[in-house]
């Protein structure tokens, strides 16, 4: 079996020599054939002392016949099966773990255990299930709030619980697995037993048999453990398996959102049953295959479980065609987690991993070299991650004898003379045997490393080209390292030399090869980095999980000679111009593509545990995700730690940060769930520390550029109407003063125009679940404007919301209700006299916000009874704005939105008598032409003349 790296990493696809116009390398290799393995990406975090996945090198000497041998694993080097045992073990039993040190956790767990242990059928006997399941959990909270219990009390303790739970864990028996206890189902009752004894093995300090039964409770219920009980445990352990599925589904929803028949409604769901079948038994199967696995010792099963993907399609032909059907499910896994390890069974070609070493003072010489039979030598690499010195890459460099440590410095030292340099570099521009440019990549790294004035040499466009095929077309590992390290030296010392490479590589096809390679991608990375791409280079659907898998494992730096730096760093900028880079469909498309592999979890790690500098940049990336698929918003709103945001605003100015850290913030509160909006509200009013949340954003807002000022001051207001809008609010004051000036078309641009039209519409309090503002459509519907948009309406709703969160709309009218209060009674007749500006002189998109924001506030108009106001010259001038609105000039639904308002201003003011008969008249004229789309125009038509109001009966 193949090393720990190589199961989480290695990509799986053998290093052919480079796709060049010119073949300069011709090699007989043989391709390793081999019994796939496969471990999640996750596998190898935490572990100490690493530079990327650790892993030992069996590598090959390749003669120039192509003959092979292969050199022998230390004697002391662990078995790989016992590495990724305990790896597994670890990473299962590690969340029973968590449950001993984190007392929410436990409070967690238990309250989801206890959702499932509700008795639905009190009439029947539960034969004492429910009590043994309760004295279960019960035993085990004790032990844990008792820490000094007597060791021989503790041991009763724990064996009295392993019974009680081992008796209902039995449920999930043939017999009885697919009955009920009191209307229970038995699986929901084993996978809660089977959960506890984890936990109790785990106490136990049996890691083996705690991993076990945590695996056990995927198996008796697997979706009871995905979605309630362990979703986290499932997304980190079981997800990376299943994620072609995932791709599949949300591909298939997409098509479904295009397709407008009657019968999208039952597809969908037909479609999620099918997903959430296909999930559970892929579930199930991988929980049975890591079960077997630690139960035969270390020693995996022999066949890695298959999920196919459904056999429904409907997906468009078109991208039918683009994926590989038969091996899409296995292609998505290599290019997110990196091939299964394969046993050779020929031994004729390894691609193994370089050899770690933790002894840092050993000085290693490498095998005998010998130039006439153009062998490639194989060295090992020392451990950089567990030093600071710097590194001495002289290591690579061939030995002419073993006699001696002086000797071995002696003949480094005769390769770094002038003519074995320039022979190295005619060598490398013009020699078409492999070893022998490996062999001159040595000499010039000695050379190099002894004296960098050589840089003008090295940095001519044949030379670049001739490392580079060697870079591309090189198995040997030392060889790739040294080659990527002087490229990076070359490129960071003159970016002259990056476009030289990009030239030279313009599709990054080359890249993208060393980029699956499990040992070198973060340095690979790097260099990439140095080079700067542009996006259009990127166009391959593998650079997103490849860049992911460089920021999952970039947390340390790189040393490449002189240069240090992060790979996050340069997982940053490709994900910024994958985002950005593009058209707008290819980035949208990019940006789904990150969160349907999982890309939201790991950039929310990175907020918690990055520098400021990485949070706003990990910030930066969730807001062009939620830019592509708004649904991602619900989650992060649940996962996001409102003090991390608040943080970076307070510190967000030191790291040009403030900009994206709000425009996140104001794509998060726009929530379709009344409910999760509001718990998103009372999380960040809790503060930072000793620092008011409100104070904050005031500060913010008193600091902020023209263009920012309306969006903040949208945060505000509605963080401020969770209070009495009846009580003076200084922060309510200031957001509406914001506000109001932001909608003086006289003095803002364009760009403050619209946001301050996003700003309007985000006040209005209803959005979809894709989070765009949907005030206009309400207010629309509620005029009775066009049956077919209402049915449409509707029809989302319904999907979206279902029928258990219908009664959040009384929820939202009486958040409104209190919005519309805010507004008319703190931003009077100022506010008035703007918006009225605004819809007369504003630009489209500012002048149509004006009017959905005068159309609901004038829905509760009521509510501020007959103040100064409503009776103004200031409404009476914004009146005639909505009066003009009426002309056929506008759109027909800017003539509903303004129908609506003049019918509920009619019932609070007077206006009516200000108009003349002539204004009338012609009212009455506009009103007739939208009379057959909106009963208001109807209904303010009779008002005007005086008429009966039965007329809208018949509407």
């Amino acid at each position: 079996m193949g090393s720990l790296s190589e199961l989480l990493a290695k990509e799986g696809f053998v290093r052919d020599n480079f796709n060049r116009k010119k073949v300069r390398f011709n090699r007989t290799v043989a391709a390793p054939d081999h019994d796939s393995i496969s471990l999640p990406i996750y596998i190898c975090r935490d572990r100490k002392s690493i530079d990327v996945p650790k892993h030992k090198k069996s590598s090959s000497v390749v003669s120039s016949k192509g003959r092979l041998s292969s050199a022998s694993r230390r004697s002391d080097e662990p078995a790989i099966d016992e590495v990724a045992t305990k790896a597994v073990i670890s990473i299962l039993s590690g969340y029973a773990g968590k449950y001993l040190k984190d007392k929410d956790f436990r409070d967690s767990l238990r309250n989801k255990c206890q959702s499932c242990l509700v008795r639905r059928s009190n009439g029947l006997s539960d034969n004492g299930v429910f009590a043994n399941m309760e004295l279960g959990i019960e035993s085990i909270e004790k032990l844990i709030d008792n820490p000094g219990t007597i060791k021989e009390l503790k041991m009763k303790a724990l064996r009295n619980s392993i019974g009680f739970l081992t008796i209902v864990a039995a449920l999930n028996s043939k017999e009885s697995r697919h009955g009920t206890t009191c209307g229970t189902p038995n699986s929901h009752l084993s996978a809660c037993a089977q959960l506890y004894l984890s936990i109790v093995y785990k106490l136990e300090k049996n890691d083996r048999i705690s991993a076990r039964h945590a695996l056990q409770v995927f198996v008796d219920s697997p979706q009871l453990a995905r979605t309630h009980l362990l979703p986290d445990l499932w997304e980190h352990f079981f997800l990376p398996h299943l994620l072609h599925i995932k791709i599949w589904y949300h591909k298939q929803i997409d098509n479904l959102s295009d397709d407008c028949s009657k019968d999208q409604e039952e597809q969908i769901n037909n479609l999620s049953k099918i997903y959430e079948d296909h999930m559970d038994m892929g579930t199930i199967q991988f929980a049975l295959y890591y079960k077997e696995w630690l139960k035969t010792g270390g020693q995996p099963p022999a066949t890695l479980p298959s999920v196919a993907l459904p056999s429904i399609n409907l997906l468009s032909s078109s991208s039918s065609r683009r994926r590989r059907s038969s091996s899409f499910g296995n292609f998505l896994h290599r290019a997110v987690f990196g091939a299964p390890i394969e046993k050779q069974a020929s031994m004729e070609s390894d691609y193994g991993a370089m050899e770690q070493k933790e002894e840092e003072e050993e000085e290693l010489c490498l095998d005998d070299y010998d130039n006439n039979q153009q062998r490639n030598v194989q060295s090992t690499l020392s451990d950089l991650r567990s030093s600071s010195s710097k590194p001495d890459y002289t290591r690579f460099l061939p030995c002419q004898t073993l006699q001696t440590e002086s000797r071995f410095t002696r003949s480094s030292s005769i390769a770094s003379s002038s003519s074995d340099l320039t022979r190295a570099v005619s060598s490398i521009t013009t020699s078409e045997n492999l070893p022998e440019c490996e062999t001159a990549i040595r000499v010039i790294t000695k050379s190099w490393l002894d004296d960098q004035l050589i840089e003008k040499q090295l940095s001519n466009p044949s030379v670049i080209e001739g490392m580079l095929e060697v870079l591309f077309a090189s198995t040997n590992e030392e060889i790739l390292e040294l080659v990527i390290s002087l490229l990076t030296e070359l490129v960071s010392k003159n970016p002259a030399n990056g476009k030289i490479i990009l030239t030279l590589d313009p599709r990054l096809e080359g890249f993208t090869e060393l980029m699956r390679n499990s040992s070198l991608f973060l340095k690979a990375a790097i260099l990439l980095h140095f080079v700067k791409p542009e996006a259009k280079q990127m166009i391959s659907t593998e650079w997103i999980p490849l860049v992911l898998r460089v920021l999952e494992f970039g947390d340390q730096t790189q040393q490449l000679f002189s240069v240090r730096c992060s790979p996050q760093i340069a997982a940053y900028y490709f994900l910024d111009r994958l985002l950005t880079g593009f058209d707008e469909d290819r980035n949208l498309e990019n940006g789904r593509q990150v969160i349907a592999i999982g890309g939201l979890s790991l950039l929310l790690r990175r907020i918690t545990n990055g520098d400021d500098v990485e949070k706003c940049k990990a910030v930066s990336v969730i807001y062009w995700c939620i830019q592509a698929d708004g649904r991602c918003r619900h989650y992060l709103a649940d996962n996001l730690n409102p003090e991390l945001i608040l943080a970076l605003l307070v510190r967000g100015k030191e790291v040009d940060g403030n900009e994206i850290v709000f425009s996140l913030l104001v794509e998060l509160i726009c929530l379709h769930r009344f409910e999760q909006r509001t718990k998103l509200f009372d999380k960040l009013l809790k503060g930072l520390d000793c620092l008011n949340t409100m104070q904050i954003l005031l500060v913010s807002l008193q600091k902020a550029t023209q263009e920012k000022r309306p969006l903040i001051a949208t945060i505000m207001l509605q963080l401020d109407l969770m209070g009495d809008p009846l009580k003076s609010s200084v922060y309510r004051e200031e957001a509406i003063d914001a506000i109001t000036e932001a909608l003086d078309c006289q003095i803002c641009n364009e760009n403050v125009q619209q946001q301050t039209a996003k700003a309007l519409l985000i006040l209005g309090g209803r959005y979809a679940y894709t989070g765009t503002p949907e005030a206009e459509n309400w207010i629309l519907k509620e005029a009775g404007y066009d049956e077919s948009l209402e049915g449409g309406f509707h029809g989302r709703y319904f999907i979206v919301q279902g029928s258990k969160h219908l009664n959040e709309d009384d929820e939202i009218e009486h958040w409104q209700r209190k919005a519309a209060m805010a507004l008319w009674i703190s931003g009077g007749e100022k506010l008035l006299r703007a918006i009225g500006e605004s819809i007369g002189y504003g630009i489209p998109c500012l002048a149509r916000a004006s009017l959905v924001t005068i159309a609901w506030m004038s829905k509760f108009v009521h509510t501020v009874g007959d103040g100064d106001v409503l009776q103004s010259a200031t409404l009476s001038t914004l009146i005639r704005k909505l009066i003009d609105s009426l002309n056929r000039d506008n759109t027909i639904e800017e003539r509903v939105l303004a129908s609506f308002s003049l019918l509920a201003l009619s019932k609070s003011s007077g206006f009516m008598f200000e108009i003349s008969e002539d204004e009338k008249m012609a009212m009455v004229v506009h009103l007739r032409n939208i009379s057959k789309v909106t009963w208001t125009a109807k209904r303010l038509a009779s008002v005007i003349t005086g008429s009966p109001s039965r007329r809208h009966s018949g509407v």
